[in-house]
């Protein structure tokens, strides 16, 4: 019973797969291998969730920090598996029960009203007025409704105070299971 997944939740998976049961970092794909999307630069989120739907982990990059996207899913991939503060990290016992998806986030556009976001279309990024504090909430969560819970989440992930001033910025993704 194989279910085909996208290239780049199949990456997530075995860099995940395999620095749990080895402690070992795998790869990009060769060059030849690797298609266009994995070639170009984006910030991208790896999100691990239990088959109940209870998140796991989920860690990523708002901008590129990497050379391409391939690099930046393995290291996100990893880093959701064993650095999410949130949680212990993932055992290889629980492999088998876990479901991966991946985020490919566009590049952030500043917007200057709640009234320019729509939490099922774009996620969000808060700043605080000098950019120190940054919170953001990735779009099309089963349990954000409206752009002010949006704002509300990112801004309690950043440690803003609901009376601070902030700063918004959108942008879009293209999710992978």
């Amino acid at each position: 019973m194989s279910q085909s997944h996208h290239p780049l939740v199949t990456l997530a998976r075995r860099a995940i797969d395999e620095y749990v049961r080895r402690g070992e970092h795998v790869g990009p794909p060769a060059a030849k291998e690797m298609g266009d999307e994995m070639r170009e630069r984006a910030g991208a989120f790896v999100s691990i969730h239990k088959k109940n739907g209870d998140l796991r982990g989920c860690v990523g990059t708002f901008m590129p920090v990497r050379a391409n996207l391939a690099e930046e899913v393995i290291e996100n991939a990893i880093a959701s598996a064993t650095r999410d503060p949130r949680f212990y990290p993932v055992q290889a016992w629980e492999l088998g029960s876990l479901e991966i998806s991946v985020d490919v986030l566009s590049e952030p556009e500043p917007i200057q009203s709640v009234h320019e976001l729509d939490p099922q279309v774009y996620g969000v990024i808060v700043s605080d007025a000098d950019g120190a504090r940054r919170g953001l909430l990735l779009p099309m969560l089963e349990q954000v409704q409206t752009a002010e819970q949006q704002i509300a989440i990112a801004r309690q992930k950043a440690f803003i105070g609901a009376d601070e001033p902030i700063q918004l910025a959108r942008f879009r993704v293209r999710r992978y299971h």
